[in-house]
């Protein structure tokens, strides 16, 4: 294998080490080789910290003059919570810059390597591009349209059914597959479910391992309990309820008049309001009436189906409120991915547009 690929999957392993923790900023990670040999390694641990770039530079110090540095996305150009990278560069004295991804953001979008070029650096780009820029494609989203990358999450049986007729639902899963689906919370900012998942379910929507999530509750008439356990163990501005009836409700929430669409909250109202408050990726865990809604107004960006090999006929679907006139209507899937969790089989897609 060529070398430029061992050192930049090596940078891609430790972008990942930021997962859940960099946004809104993405994922990144940096190697510095010279003379054949890595001398210095570095990621984004978190957002306001030191950038990839910056941490394997700091770790480098003057070892770094004459080295080559290998980074997964376009290093940035511009001050924002951080100084710009492209500048530690310089004053690093590197002579060759590798780069995967280029950054969507506008203020840099192949700007930063014209001028690091300009200032006489090697700059090559493009290595794994594709898949480093999957890599954070809720920040490409995000910064690219203002809204967040939004994943929907069921659990269902075989022939597609969440619950019992009763509304029975715990457990169609196994407990191995829905503490997996926990940590993967972890990568996500915020959890969006509909106030029937609240009342039947009584969900806490925490992560493994803990941290601070956002929570989003869809509560068109106001009925969400005070009680309810979602609430426990969280900062009041960590809870977001978007009600037609704000009045109705006294919370240790932010609660927040939303418009209504065709009889519900605007889905795509919250999305955009969201993403103004910086939320880069939302997953949206329930019920099927909401997955049903973001399927129709095409507001998934991603499908993640955990299947149980179980059969119950008659219940509740996975997914409500899509009513296609042809085949050739239904919501299809692509790059589809397949994972045994346990007895459980998750199928990952992306809705076809």
């Amino acid at each position: 294998m060529n070398n430029d690929f061992i050192y930049m999957n090596r940078a891609w392993e430790l972008a990942l080490q930021g997962w859940g923790r960099t946004s809104p900023n993405p994922m990144v990670g940096a190697v510095l080789v010279k003379s054949g040999k890595i001398i210095a390694e570095g990621f984004h641990h978190y957002c306001g910290g030191d950038h990839a770039e910056v941490d394997a530079l700091k770790k480098a110090g003057t070892k770094a003059r004459g080295s080559t540095l290998y980074v997964t996305l376009e290093p940035c150009g511009h001050t924002g919570r951080t100084p710009p990278c492209t500048q530690a560069i310089l004053k690093a004295g590197i002579k060759k810059l590798v780069v995967g991804a280029l950054d969507p953001n506008s203020l840099n979008n192949g700007k930063s390597l014209k001028f690091l070029r300009q200032q006489g650096i090697e700059v090559e780009q493009g290595l794994l591009a594709d898949e480093l820029g999957h890599l954070n494609e809720a920040f490409n989203c995000w910064i690219s349209g203002g809204k967040p990358f939004v994943t929907a999450k069921i659990a269902q049986t075989i022939d597609g059914k969440i619950a019992t007729l009763e509304g029975e639902s715990k457990w169609i899963t196994s407990s191995f597959a829905r503490d997996y689906a926990h940590r993967l919370r972890f990568g996500f900012d915020a959890i969006m479910v509909g106030i029937n998942t609240v009342l039947k379910d009584n969900p806490q929507l925490k992560t493994l391992p803990a941290k601070r999530i956002k929570k989003i509750i869809l509560d068109t008439h106001g009925k969400i309990p005070s009680r309810a356990k979602l609430f426990e163990g969280t900062k009041p501005e960590d809870v977001f309820v978007f009600t037609a009836k704000p009045a109705a409700l006294k919370l240790r929430a932010q609660v927040i008049k939303a418009p209504v669409y065709n009889g519900k909250i605007d889905l795509k109202w919250v999305l955009k309001f969201l993403g103004e408050q910086e939320m880069t990726n939302v997953l949206i865990e329930g019920g099927g009436a909401v997955v049903g809604e973001a399927l129709q107004r095409k507001l998934v960006d991603k499908m993640m189906v955990y299947t149980a090999p179980k059969i119950m006929g008659e219940g509740l679907q996975s997914v409500r409120g899509l009513k296609p006139k042809t085949l050739a209507d239904m919501v299809c899937l692509k790059d589809i991915s397949f994972d045994k969790i346990g007895d459980d089989i998750l199928i990952q897609g992306y809705p076809k547009r």
